[in-house]
């Protein structure tokens, strides 16, 4: 009768067999945990690694661009002819007086600020006539346009009577403005020819170099 008492009407779960599935969980749950950490840090390096570059690339760009400081180009655009007086039949002399069209050109991303700067005309070796370029300043990767009034003479003799070359030359001195901070020191520098052919009284053949 005690050994009836004793022994239970349920059956036992085999407690071994519980056991190997507790751990065999554990194990896979652990597993997948580290394996989630390890992916999270590799995506967090790809992360970093691709700030890295694009920062790098951001540098290197302004460096490339925005840093890199150019002088501006100084030019004579176009000019008329006002007034002309040849002097003598043979125009052994001349007394002129052109309207004439400047352009600075500024590529750079900061202002060019520029001082006053003397534009002179020659024929042959003799200087004929100036005219004075006042302080000013192209702005940001745009052009400056001027316009200005010159007189020229020259008391012969004439090399062509039939055309008259003039140079021109000119040097303008400032800075590089960028971002109220940076300041570079550069100048604008004009060498130019031009004709003035003295039957039609027309201005020909401007070039630059």
């Amino acid at each position: 009768m005690m050994a009836e008492k004793n022994q239970s009407p349920y059956p036992l779960a085999p407690v071994a067999n519980g056991h190997t599935r507790s751990d065999e969980e554990s194990v896979t749950a652990a597993a997948q945990s580290k394996e989630l950490k390890k992916k999270k840090r590799i995506k967090c390096l790809v992360y970093i690694l691709a700030f890295a570059v694009f920062q790098t690339g951001i540098i290197l760009l302004f460096a490339l661009t925005v840093m890199r400081f150019e002088n501006p180009k100084f030019r004579i655009g176009n000019a008329t002819l006002e007034a002309s007086d040849f002097g003598t039949e043979n125009a052994s002399s001349f007394n002129l007086k052109l309207n004439t069209h400047f352009t600075v050109k500024n590529t750079n991303f900061g202002h060019f600020k520029y001082e006053d700067g003397t534009v002179t005309f020659t024929y042959g070796d003799a200087i004929v006539g100036n005219v004075t370029l006042q302080k000013g300043r192209a702005r940001a990767r745009s052009t400056k346009k001027v316009d200005l009034e010159v007189n020229l003479k020259s008391n012969g003799p004439l090399v062509n009577t039939e055309v008259l070359q003039l140079s021109i030359r000119a040097k303008l001195e400032g800075k590089i403005h960028l971002m109220k901070v940076i300041k570079k020191k550069k100048s604008a520098e004009m060498n130019c020819t031009m004709d003035i052919v003295t039957a039609t009284k027309e201005i020909d053949n401007i070039t630059c170099k």
